[in-house]
């Protein structure tokens, strides 16, 4: 029996819920996305190098450049500023994904739980960039997959993630405004049918 199951305690998910929500419109899903761990990655003064090659072969991968993001099988990492990633893995997998970072960068690098944090919510289908024009100032239409773009949601800070242009993205933000952040994409999805 787990820990959460002797007590009848049940993890919810950024927006309340026991399950992950989706909102299905014509030509679009939006879907909360739940099932992945986070830590993030710092390099300490003049660490950098020895941080990019201890992350580099623990992540099966070199660390993004700025205003990138990649992956190498299971794990994905995205450049959230100058010597500062945050990296991503299946929950299921690396519940510990901060203390494996840790181990593998030892003192280079400064290492930070982060899962309960951020929120995440999954966009795909073709309406993608109508959608994401009302919502933010990034040049969306000129987007490359694997870019990794800071940007703001309305009046919320975000990491927008481009996995197919026009077709697929993560939209990553703080999980105490997961529900102003679903309530922007599902107003916007609604206003462009």
């Amino acid at each position: 029996m787990g820990k959460f199951d002797q007590h009848g305690l049940k993890a919810i998910s950024p927006l309340g819920g026991h399950e992950p929500r989706a909102d299905a419109f014509t030509g679009l899903l939006i879907r909360e996305v739940t099932d992945r761990a986070l830590a993030s990655l710092a390099a300490r003064q003049g660490q950098a190098e020895a941080v990019k090659a201890a992350a580099a072969s623990h992540l099966g991968g070199l660390l993004p450049e700025p205003a990138r993001w990649s992956a190498a099988g299971e794990l994905a990492a995205w450049w959230m500023g100058p010597d500062l990633w945050m990296v991503s893995a299946p929950h299921d997998s690396h519940e510990l994904l901060a203390a494996e970072l840790k181990q593998a960068v030892g003192d280079a690098g400064s290492v930070v739980e982060q899962t309960d944090g951020w929120c995440c919510f999954g966009m795909e289908g073709p309406r993608c960039f109508d959608v994401l024009e009302r919502l933010c100032n990034a040049n969306i239409r000129a987007g490359k997959a694997g870019d990794a773009t800071r940007t703001s949601v309305e009046h919320l800070g975000v990491f927008l993630l481009c996995h197919e242009p026009g077709q697929r993205y993560s939209i990553i933000g703080p999980r105490s405004s997961a529900a102003s952040l679903h309530h922007a994409l599902v107003a916007a999805a609604k206003s462009v049918i």
